[in-house]
């Protein structure tokens, strides 16, 4: 049988990476939030009868935001043999949460502690064999970049799968809470297993009042009121709310074993510099024009001087072949119709759209160094400010940043928002952006009345296209979708240095992505 495995974690903790390197793939990876947007599948290069999916970024199994629901419910009712849970060990504390989460669903499971190298390079350590014996699951520290321990966690990946080695601790509970869930999980046992529905985790989610699980398990009238009695109960023991009883539960456990398995410096080096680089990057005054500087010295780069040099010498060869082409025609004496087609039907039309070709790959080198790095996440934290004024928040910036690589992911990634009026709103404003589509044009215009001034004008296209954007959020925030946006949260990512690796295959893809446009669509159109 072929094994299936799930990749699970917090946003921007390697899960990506880690796909790409376990099956060759060259699925984008970035330093900020929200770049997987729906599952991705793959088959492992080193165990060919296996497969693994890279789900969405999460911070937990509660049912808040569509990447939430779209992980909890494969979880759930599409079991996959073994979760894969990838861990950020330089913030271990939060990561661990959702790792308590998981357990609960009793699925055979093994924990990638990921980045290893920054918290060891840092002077902190981690007992790996103290944490197991906790957890009773397999604990593997990796460094998914470089691939390091990646082989290791492959083959106790394998082993847990083949063998269904379930976690041996679901409870972590003490005191109200633990009372709650266990009354709860009585109750509701002979129909969660009848549901197939994992008894603990099942138990949780109707103390959080989830309806999805209390209509899957077709609750009686009085079955409610008892659970909401047990409810009521806890919360007045504890003082608290329902969730916040909950997560103080998970939050006591994993303080208690952290600090018997964790030795972890205050700040590791790369935080320790994001923190100085942040002083000037996200100030209040530099942090805004630095960001224009640097889109200008991008695009003057891009248009002026890396991609116009290679555009020329890619232009010379592709005249070169069609003056080697158009001669060889005029010697076989081709009817003048069929040489005018192939001429400059084909040659000059896919060979005009093939010039611009370095400039994109040069483009998208420089946005996939700024991604990379962890740049474009302070972006969207300095713009939410700015952002909230045409009533959008921070978060819709990303997709809005994706969008100048091209508008359909971006579309895609503003599922990620959290509201529907953010959603919105974002789609209708991200096409605005100038994305990979528009360069062969903006460059045909540029070249054709602007050759001396190609960055400049470029920078004024796309400051344009983000200056009618903000225009039409005005008018829709005035007269169609009234109200304020969601309060914008954002991880900001320690500052790394973007891996060539990533970089190449990133480049790879937006290169792929267009050759296969010139040599189908635009073939076709220069033909007819």
């Amino acid at each position: 049988m072929k094994l299936h495995f799930a990749l699970v974690g917090n946003q921007n903790c390697g899960k990506s990476t880690l796909f790409n390197y376990l099956t060759g793939s060259n699925q984008h990876v970035g330093n900020f939030p929200g770049v997987t947007v729906q599952k991705k599948e793959g088959t492992i290069l080193a165990v060919p009868d296996a497969g693994v999916i890279d789900l969405p970024g999460i911070y937990s199994l509660s049912p808040y935001t569509s990447e939430e629901i779209v992980t909890r419910d494969l979880l759930l009712y599409n079991k996959p043999d073994a979760i894969i849970n990838v861990i950020d060990a330089t913030n271990i504390e939060r990561s661990l949460y959702l790792s308590l989460q998981l357990i609960e669903l009793n699925i055979p499971m093994v924990i990638a502690l990921n980045m290893m190298d920054e918290l060891t390079g840092s002077g902190g350590s981690i007992d790996i064999k103290a944490m197991e014996d906790s957890l009773t699951v397999p604990v593997v520290p990796i460094t998914a970049n470089s691939g390091e321990g990646v082989g290791e966690l492959l083959r106790r990946a394998v082993e847990v799968a083949q063998n269904q080695q379930l976690p041996q601790r679901l409870d972590f509970c003490s005191g109200p809470v633990h009372t709650a869930i266990h009354s709860i999980a009585h109750l509701i046992e002979t129909k969660a297993r009848r549901q197939n529905l994992p008894l603990r985790f099942t138990a949780t989610k109707l103390i959080e009042g989830d309806s999805d699980f209390a209509k899957a398990l077709q609750l009686s009238e009085n079955e409610c009121d008892i659970i909401g009695h047990f409810v009521t109960e806890m919360e007045q023991n504890l003082k608290t709310d329902k969730e916040a009883a909950l997560a103080d539960m998970r939050y006591a456990y994993i303080e208690d074993l952290c600090a018997q398995t964790v030795q972890k410096p205050k700040h590791t080096e790369a935080q320790l510099r994001s923190v100085k680089i942040d002083h000037y990057l996200t100030h209040k005054f530099y942090a805004i024009p630095i960001f224009v500087l640097i889109m200008g010295l991008v695009f003057w780069l891009t248009f002026d001087v890396i991609g116009a040099f290679l555009s020329d010498i890619l232009s010379n060869v592709i005249d070169a072949l069609t003056a080697s082409v158009d001669n060889k025609l005029t010697v076989l004496d081709i009817a003048p119709p069929m040489h005018s087609l192939i001429i400059d039907g084909i040659f000059s039309g896919v060979g005009a759209v093939l010039s611009f070709l370095p400039t994109i790959v040069t483009l998208f080198f420089f946005l996939s160094m700024l991604e990379d790095s962890g740049y474009m996440a302070r972006v969207a934290f300095v713009m939410d400010k700015m952002l909230r004024k045409i009533g959008l928040s921070g978060s819709s910036f990303v997709p809005m940043i994706i969008g100048f690589g091209c508008s359909v992911p971006a579309i895609m990634a503003s599922r990620t928002l959290a509201s529907e009026r953010d959603r919105k709103m974002t789609i209708m404003l991200t096409p605005f952006m100038s994305c990979s589509a528009k360069l062969p044009i903006y460059g045909m215009f540029i070249a054709a009345f602007f050759p001396h001034n190609g960055g400049l004008v470029m920078l004024s296209l796309y400051l344009t296209g983000i200056c009618v954007a903000v225009i039409s959020g005005f008018l829709l925030n005035s007269l169609v979708f009234r109200g304020k946006p969601v309060p914008f949260v954002m991880e900001l990512p320690a500052y790394r240095l973007p891996t060539a690796r990533n970089i190449i295959m990133h480049m790879w893809e937006k290169a792929k992505d267009f050759l296969h446009k010139a040599f189908t669509v635009i073939f076709l159109v220069s033909i007819i």
